[in-house]
């Protein structure tokens, strides 16, 4: 065994095993079975043009080499980034530990508590904090946040039937810059027009529909009473914005006492490091009467079979999969690691500890003014928490400052802008007093211990109490913090105790050497606006990321800017959007979607301005290549794009997808692929060999980034030539192309810090294990399919009956045994299994995907599991609610309880399979009850308690 060949670690199946698992499945070689699974005419002719796969060992030098090549400056230019500190104990326990990193999303409550107890904290940190009344469990950074407030603001005119003809929505000039950029992007397609200016001259009137603002001000630090702007606001029926520092809000009091509809912002101050600008959680936090409105996932509190209480994902079917072409967000992924990791932060540290946090970063500030003062500086901020605006010459600062090795933030010739943070201690307080010291050519009085002057206003300061629930005044010891946060993992199971196979999710091997690199410092200490030259290591990664990814997909050009499988989806819609408008045909605005596809394509098509038009699938799954025709011919003068997901969503390397690119090339669209199933394509074939214009990737499913719980995802863009020079830019560290579109996210390069576990997997797998690994990935999903199908009805399969890298389980049949296919998943908990996808696309179906990184012995466990459940179906009965299934999950209480009253054995219950006892999962509640949550929606943890 070669033990420098990255490869045989990520694909779980031996050689040995292959030869066996190919005879079951009646395929004489890897090469023929992928023959009969993907087309001929879409085949790749030759190998991948990328390096060879290098050692892990080899790797590990390497990045770290790179890493030197990033300067690690003391950065104070705030703009929404802040250097914080994570404590060791979440560092080592949480986001270096793939208990927490590699779970998912949190759809099967029984086997989450741990996540979502933790997500739970980390609502009640924002409810309380901003002083609202309900909190999403995180969006993807503050900008994208802000965006959705816009929209949903925007949207509640037509629902509460007031100013439906108003379409002004005006931004404060002291919003974050990023954020104006993003709102630009997603304001044009909807017809919104931003009035950019002083939200103290601005004159309002019935034309406009909302409002935001920036709370403490990001032009000059300054804290603002935003009282009266929100009073005359409302007067006109305009709702209310209020972009907040999460920090700045354990001293300022909270937006909602001064009458805020909506507070976001980002929680990355709470212990998330900088990494270049990403991933961290953005928040958002609303009134109550909204809760139907609020975009992502809500936390709430309910009961379980026992009529104990339970967490789970309340609201949580997503508006974008029921409403499709009427939902107002497309959002998908979460920050869930990240809003964990924050969540966590306030748990350790507790209000008290918060505010000496807080207090210490505004003492900072005051005495960082009062010095520069002495010196003879003109500070022009008058109230502030941690960012004070000073008149200076801009470029000889920057030039002394870059010497000393700090960053500060120069938006003009005459100003530089400060922002002080955690990290900041009285040594790097005297740094930056020496600079401005040989600025203006004066000696250093150095500061020794910190002013305790208040530069708050009296009528801000925090009055409301915060974090009053016991969880936040418990667990202040490395000790009982380590306990309570195990005590949380052993509630969840992730990929760290068994096969997690979702069909469409791909949750394949996050291996600890793509991981490692996080924890180091060079990578994870980089503000995302420093100059670039400050960040050779990180821009020499990220370029070569794209190339690669460029050279995968076929495609001419890459934006990492996109930071979740959704936000890549609007982003590339968005790019065609700009190319039709470039070559005079902004009218185009039609877009083709199968019936068959993901629930955010309709979602973001209407998002990026488009109308959709829905094409039929046929009886075999596929998509009807005559009624898509007939479609695109009838709109061939305003057809703008198509989007289709290849291989389909049930499993199948559709034949026709050369005629259907062709189709849509010939009446004037552009084809853009959905990347959600790239995993069966990567080394075989590419959207650039079947002619598609733009896909995104999700680099938390085929290139290994963990799903977090939920959380992080990047779903960058790849894209032919002619549509390169639209990709995306930023407005402060240019990207994108020379036409590019503002920008889809707030960062320049979207979530790069975890960029580094795509680019690590690539370069230890190379050009033949990345194919290697999409053909082992088909090669487990149809020794599943052969070994299941005399036992489940495999719906759909390709021509030669092949599945391709997933495949759906048909379990309508059983309910003439009274069996949904809900039943399957939460008894597949009982046997140590998380459950496949539930009823998506097709109700009452599980979708399998294996991916490459299982074991056959792993893959035998699950068909064994499947079996026996199959067996237990076929004993029930319509009326029977006490069978095996109906009860499921167990509980270690109830197996353990003095009385047992149902027809089955205890043994049956919780071990009904010999592998089980060698290492039993537990769920440590018995099933949701999803209806009692929803009508009495409880989202926070204060009072927690008194519901128990």
């Amino acid at each position: 065994m070669n033990t420098e060949n990255f490869s045989i670690r990520h694909i779980g199946i031996s050689k040995e095993d292959a030869a066996e698992m190919l005879q079951t499945i009646g395929a004489a070689s890897l090469d023929q079975l992928i023959d009969q699974t993907i087309p001929k005419d879409i085949r790749l002719k030759s190998a991948l043009n990328l390096p060879k796969g290098i050692s892990e060992h080899h790797f590990l030098q390497h990045i770290t080499e790179l890493a030197q090549k990033n300067k690690i400056f003391k950065s104070y230019i705030g703009l929404g980034y802040h250097e914080a500190l994570t404590p060791s104990v979440i560092k080592r326990n949480i986001f270096e530990n793939p208990g927490w990193y590699t779970a998912y999303t949190p759809y099967q409550a029984e086997i989450a508590q741990g996540r979502l107890e933790a997500l739970l904290n980390y609502q009640t940190v924002v409810i309380e904090l901003t002083g609202m009344e309900i909190a999403n469990a995180s969006l993807l950074d503050e900008g994208t946040a802000a965006a959705e407030a816009m929209a949903m603001v925007f949207d509640l005119r037509s629902r509460e039937q007031k100013k439906n003809n108003a379409n002004k929505f005006f931004v404060s000039e002291t919003v974050l810059p990023q954020t104006l950029s993003v709102l630009q992007t997603r304001a044009n397609p909807f017809g919104i027009e931003l009035v950019v200016g002083n939200h103290e001259t601005i004159t309002l009137d019935d034309t406009y529909f909302g409002a935001i603002v920036q709370y403490p001000a990001t032009n000059n630090g300054e804290v603002f009473n935003y009282a009266d702007f929100v009073n005359k606001a409302h007067d006109l029926g305009i709702k209310v914005v209020v972009a907040a520092d999460l920090l700045s809000l354990v001293l300022l009091e909270a937006p909602a006492k001064f009458g805020a509809d909506v507070v976001v912002g980002t929680s990355q101050r709470f212990g998330i490091p900088l990494g270049y600008g990403g991933p961290h959680a953005g928040y958002f936090a609303t009134r109550e009467e909204y809760k139907r409105s609020i975009p992502g996932r809500i936390i709430g509190i309910t009961i379980d079979a026992d009529g104990n209480p339970a967490l789970r994902m309340a609201l949580q079917t997503r508006e974008q999969h029921i409403k499709r072409d009427k939902a107002t967000s497309n959002i998908c992924t979460a920050q869930v690691l990240l809003a964990v990791m924050a969540g966590m932060y306030a748990v350790y540290h507790g209000p008290k500890g918060l505010q000496f946090i807080a207090e210490r970063i505004h003492q900072t500030a005051v005495t960082l003014k009062n010095s520069l003062e002495k010196l003879g500086v003109t500070v022009t901020t008058k109230t502030f928490f941690d960012t004070i605006s000073i008149k200076a010459d801009a470029q000889k600062v920057k030039a002394i400052a870059e010497k000393h090795e700090i960053n500060f933030f120069y938006p003009n010739q005459d100003t530089v802008l400060i922002s002080v943070n955690e990290a900041t201690g009285v040594a790097e307080l005297n740094q930056i007093i020496t600079v401005f010291a040989e600025v203006v050519g004066k000696s250093v009085e150095e500061v020794t211990t910190l002013d305790t002057a208040n530069a708050i206003p009296s009528d801000l300061v925090r009055t409301s109490e915060f974090l009053t629930a016991p969880v936040f005044n418990s667990y202040h010891s490395e000790t009982d913090m380590m306990r309570y946060i195990k005590k949380l993992e052993r509630k969840d199971l992730a990929l760290n105790h068994s096969m997690i196979s979702l069909g469409s999710c791909t949750m394949k091997l996050n291996a600890a050497t793509e991981m490692l690199p996080l924890s180091m410092g060079q990578w994870a200490n980089i503000h995302p606006f420093v100059p670039k030259n400050q960040a050779l290591g990180y821009q020499e990664m990220l370029t070569e990321l794209e190339k690669s990814l460029s050279i995968i997909t076929g495609f001419e050009a890459t934006s990492l800017q996109p930071n979740s499988g959704a936000n890549g989806e609007y982003a590339g819609l968005m790019v065609i959007r700009q190319y039709h408008i470039s070559n005079g045909q902004g009218h185009r605005n039609i877009c083709l979607i199968p019936s068959s596809a993901h629930g955010t394509n309709p979602a973001s098509a209407v998002m990026a301005g488009m109308e959709v038009v829905v094409t039929k699938t046929d009886a075999h799954g596929n998509i009807d290549v005559a009624d898509l025709k007939e479609k695109a011919e009838k709109h061939k003068d305003n057809l703008a794009a198509v989007m289709i997901t290849y291989p389909s969503t049930h499993g199948v390397f559709e034949s026709s997808i050369v005629e259907i690119v062709n189709i849509i090339h010939e009446n004037g669209g552009q084809v853009y692929l959905d990347g959600a199933n790239m995993n069966a394509q990567v080394g075989l074939t590419n959207p650039g060999t079947i002619g598609a214009d733009v896909c995104h990737l999700n680099l938390h499913k085929t290139f290994a980034i963990p799903h977090g719980g939920g959380g992080p995802g990047v779903g960058p863009i790849c894209v032919a030539k002619h549509l390169a020079p639209f990709l995306p830019t930023n407005p402060i560290v240019s990207t994108g192309g020379n036409e590019a579109i503002t920008a889809v996210s707030s960062a320049p390069y979207g979530s790069a810090y975890v960029c580094l576990i795509s680019y690590a997997y690539i370069k230890m797998l190379g050009a033949e294990g990345l194919a290697n690994a999409t053909r082992y990935a088909i090669l487990n999903a149809n020794y599943l399919k052969e070994n299941l199908k005399n036992y489940y009805e495999i719906l759909y399969t390709g021509e030669q009956g092949r599945a391709a890298h997933e495949m759906i389980l048909d379990c309508r049949p059983f309910k003439q045994n009274g069996i949904e296919a809900t039943d399957i998943a939460k008894r597949l908990m009982d046997y140590g299994f998380h459950a496949p996808t539930v009823s998506f696309p097709v109700a009452g179906t599980l979708m399998v995907e294996p991916t490459e990184s299982e074991s056959k012995n792993e893959l035998d466990r699950f068909i064994s599991a499947m079996i026996s459940i199959r067996r237990e179906i076929e004993e029930a009965t319509p009326t029977d609610e006490a069978n095996v299934l109906k009860n499921a999950p167990h509980t270690l209480s109830m197996i353990t309880a003095d009385t047992w009253n149902l027809p089955y054995s205890r043994q049956k219950a919780a071990f009904p399979l010999e592998y089980i006892a060698e290492n039993k999962f537990w769920p440590t509640v018995r099933r949701v009850n999803e209806a009692h949550g929803d009508r009495h929606l409880i989202c926070s943890c204060a009072p927690i308690e008194a519901y128990m």
